[in-house]
């Protein structure tokens, strides 16, 4: 398929030649010595009772974009209990993860546009490619460690409420 291979030190030279030298990427990704992606905060979410006390709140990071969708809690071998991620969408509808280059058990908690769970995918298997669907319409997915809604009584009905920082 390829004609000709330059060794690996002739093309970081001219990669880097070609970069201007010494210069930082213009938005390096955030990535832990070992190479993984870290935790930054960008929010607080609550899951709310019924009468609409706080159960449990947590630190979330939030993903918007498509490339952050894509993303998600993929390559991460370590996510604190109180830490998970918030999946933003422009609107209501059938949602759809899997556990792709994902290495921990998770939790998938599927919200509608009224800020009440749909469902929950418990437990899920790391490294599957296999469609976790939701049971209804979704705007938002939280994805936690995995027996996290059993820990917390977490089921569909149950209220979320979330703010950026």
């Amino acid at each position: 398929m390829f004609k000709y291979l330059l060794p690996a030190f002739m093309v970081m030279s001219i990669l880097t030649a070609c970069n201007g030298g010494d210069e930082e990427p213009v938005n390096p990704p955030k990535k832990l010595g070992d190479g993984q992606p870290k935790f930054v905060k960008e929010g607080e979410l609550t899951f709310m009772d019924a009468a609409n006390n706080p159960i449990i709140s947590i630190d979330i990071e939030i993903a918007e974009s498509p490339a952050e969708q894509q993303q998600g809690l993929m390559y991460r071998s370590f996510m604190r209990n109180d830490n998970g991620m918030l999946f933003i969408f422009e609107r209501d509808e059938p949602r759809a993860f899997w556990m792709h280059n994902t290495i921990i058990p998770l939790d998938i908690i599927y919200v509608n546009s009224k800020m009440e769970i749909v469902s929950i995918a418990q437990d899920t298997q790391p490294y599957s490619d296999e469609s976790i669907r939701s049971n209804g319409p979704a705007m938002y997915v939280i994805e936690v460690n995995s027996g996290f809604s059993v820990q917390y009584g977490l089921k569909p009905g149950v209220k979320v409420q979330y703010a950026k920082m």
